[in-house]
C-alpha cells in the first residue's frame, strides 16, 4: 500500500509524511484564517516538490477549500471589496509579469516581502493608512494585489493586509477572504493552464492530499468560533509577518 502510493507520488516515505503535514495543518490555518493554504504549502513543501510542481497542487487545493468554505461567503462577505480587489488582480498581473522580465526576481519578491512585513506590523500596532479605507485605496490595492503577483507570487498576502485593514467584524474579513480567494481560481487556472503548469504527476498528488487538505480545513473552520474571533485579527497579522519573514531568510542567501 505504501510502496504503492510512493509509486504514484514519486515521493519517498519520509516526503509523503511531511508532505501530509504539510497540507493537514495549511488546511487548518486556511478553514480559522480564510486565507495563506497556498502560502503555507509552497513555504514548507519548496524542498520537496520544486515550485513549478506546487502551482496546480495549490490550484487544486485552493478549489477544494472554496467549495467547502464558500457556503454562506456571498452573504457576510464584503462583495465591492472582493470584485474590486478580484479586478484589479486581473490587470494588474500582466503588468507584473512584464515587469519580471527585467528585475530580478529575488530583488522584486525581497521588495513585495518588505513591504507586505512593514505593513503588517503597522496594522498590529493600530497605524494602518486610513487611504486603504476609501475606493482609491480599493483600486490600488486590487492593482497592486495583481503586480505583487505577477513579480513575487504574493498577492493573496497583499489582498489579506487590505481586508485586514477596514477593521470589519472578523467574520465579515473572513468571508471576503474566502470570497476574493473563490473568484481569483478563474483567473489563476488561465494563467497555470497558459503556463503548461498543469501536468498528469501534478494533478494526482493535488487529488491524493486533497482529503487531508478538507479535514484540516473543516477542523479549522470549527475553531473560527465566537470566543476566538477576538484573536482572529491578531492571529492573521502574526501570520503574516511570519510568512514574510520566513520568505526573506530563504531569499538572504541567494544575494550572497
Amino acid at each position: 500500500m505504501l510502496e504503492s502510493l510512493q509509486n504514484l507520488l514519486q515521493l519517498t516515505q519520509t516526503e509523503i509524511v511531511i508532505t501530509f503535514a504539510v497540507v493537514f495543518i495549511a488546511g487548518i490555518v486556511r478553514g480559522f484564517s480564510g486565507f495563506a493554504l497556498s502560502a503555507l504549502v509552497m513555504a514548507g513543501l519548496a524542498l520537496i516538490i520544486p515550485p513549478s510542481g506546487l502551482f496546480a497542487i495549490c490550484l487544486i487545493l485552493e478549489a477544494c477549500a472554496g467549495l467547502l468554505m464558500i457556503k454562506g461567503g456571498f452573504q457576510n462577505a464584503d462583495m465591492r471589496i472582493a470584485w474590486g480587489l478580484a479586478l484589479g488582480g486581473m490587470l494588474g498581473t500582466p503588468i507584473g509579469l512584464y515587469v519580471t522580465a527585467s528585475v530580478p526576481a529575488d530583488i522584486s519578491r525581497m521588495l513585495a516581502l518588505l513591504l507586505i512585513l512593514g505593513l503588517a506590523v503597522l496594522q498590529l500596532f493600530k497605524k494602518s493608512p486610513a487611504f486603504l479605507a476609501t475606493t482609491p485605496g480599493l483600486c490600488i490595492s486590487g492593482l497592486v494585489t495583481g503586480f505583487a503577483t505577477g513579480i513575487a507570487s504574493v498577492g493573496g498576502m497583499v489582498v489579506a493586509l487590505y481586508v485586514l485593514a477596514q477593521n470589519a467584524p472578523a467574520a465579515r474579513m473572513r468571508a471576503t477572504l474566502v470570497v476574493y480567494l473563490f473568484l481569483n481560481l478563474f483567473a489563476w487556472t488561465g494563467w497555470l493552464l497558459l503556463g503548461g503548469f498543469m501536468d498528469q504527476l501534478a494533478i494526482t498528488r493535488a487529488l491524493a492530499l486533497a482529503p487531508v487538505a478538507l479535514v484540516g480545513i473543516f477542523l479549522g473552520t470549527l475553531l473560527f468560533r465566537p470566543s476566538l474571533e477576538t484573536f482572529y485579527k491578531r492571529f492573521c497579522l502574526v501570520l503574516l509577518m511570519g510568512l514574510a519573514a520566513q520568505g526573506l531568510i530563504r531569499l538572504v542567501p541567494n544575494f550572497w
